[in-house]
């Protein structure tokens, strides 16, 4: 019996310990060090929350860079890709079905464009918000169109393109990126 009393003190203590306590520091350290990033990075616009810098969400708009393809429409509670080996047969249809509609939606030569890889395959997480400078330059003529800039308002986002791409994190791991949703809200402010 004493045995099974200093167990449950012991299950009870660290219960406390892990469950309340330690969870409870973290939270207060993160609160205080860095408190945008804790909450969600979340972006406001005219008191509202329009979105997260840390998922990726669709723009359906003609007007508006386009993100990556998600495996899971952007829903960030079942997080995941589609899971298909690069043998599968529907991966290869998917990828060669985004890069035609990404070409044709872009209006760019079929034969001589590149489209990156990141606007034909999905994340791991299928909630990746960012872009290669290259997929967001690709798309700046459709936007331009679309909204009717003049050649100073086309430089202008060309500009915002160079101004919001990130480098690699810790300048070695990655590749150089661009947030689409403050990308879209950067394009926004072009008069």
């Amino acid at each position: 019996m004493k045995t099974i009393i200093i167990s449950l003190k012991i299950f009870l203590f660290l219960t406390v310990l892990t469950g309340i306590i330690y969870p409870l520091f973290v939270t207060g350290i993160a609160q205080l060090i860095f408190p945008s990033k804790a909450n969600g990075s979340i972006i406001m616009k005219d008191n509202k929350a329009i979105g997260s810098e840390l998922i990726g969400q669709q723009f359906d708009s003609s007007i508006y860079f386009t993100s990556r393809p998600s495996a899971i429409s952007y829903n960030p509670l079942p997080s995941g890709g589609s899971n298909f080996g690069l043998t599968n047969a529907k991966l290869k249809h998917s990828v060669d079905s985004l890069k035609k509609q990404f070409i044709v939606y872009n209006q760019l030569d079929s034969l001589t464009t590149t489209v990156p890889s990141e606007m034909v395959f999905a994340s791991a997480s299928g909630l990746d918000p960012h872009i290669s400078p290259k997929a967001a330059l690709l798309q700046v003529e459709r936007i331009a169109k679309a909204r009717n800039f003049s050649s100073s308002q086309k430089q202008k986002l060309v500009q915002c393109i160079n101004d919001l791409t990130e480098p690699p994190q810790f300048f070695c791991l990655g590749e150089e990126r661009i947030n689409v949703l403050l990308l879209n809200l950067e394009t926004e402010k072009i008069k």
